[in-house]
């Protein structure tokens, strides 16, 4: 499994053809007390860039953007529940969906996890 992170703060873990999308450790500390979270559908396509769920907390609202194309095949539900789950877990258990990749190419653009470190300690 590979991992790979944005500059907006998503990262994707990839097995396959199959991409775990979720926020960083990062933006969920920006964010604070997630209250309230939005996955897409099983079945959605969403292209890169696009808006793919949503996060609420105390603080604010922010949209979570897709790194890459494909379709949803799995959502997890859970978080409709335990929104707080982003927080405790935002690089594991706090995940939002998977989706199947349609063009693995768009992978080459995203920064690994030492170029992501270094973004970060640049803010």
């Amino acid at each position: 499994m590979t991992k790979y992170y944005t500059e907006e703060h998503e990262w994707i873990a990839v097995a396959g053809k199959i991409a775990t999308l979720g926020i960083t450790d990062y933006a969920q500390a920006q964010l604070g007390d997630v209250v309230f979270v939005e996955v897409p559908t099983v079945g959605r396509k969403v292209k890169k860039g696009e808006e793919t769920a949503v996060v609420e907390s105390v603080k604010a609202a922010s949209e979570v953007y897709s790194p890459v194309t494909g379709t949803v095949v799995e959502t997890n539900e859970p978080l409709a529940n335990s929104p707080i789950t982003v927080n405790e877990d935002p690089e594991g258990a706090g995940w939002f969906c998977r989706i199947e990749l349609s063009d693995p190419a768009e992978l080459e653009v995203l920064m690994d996890e030492a170029a992501y470190k270094a973004f970060v300690e640049g803010l």
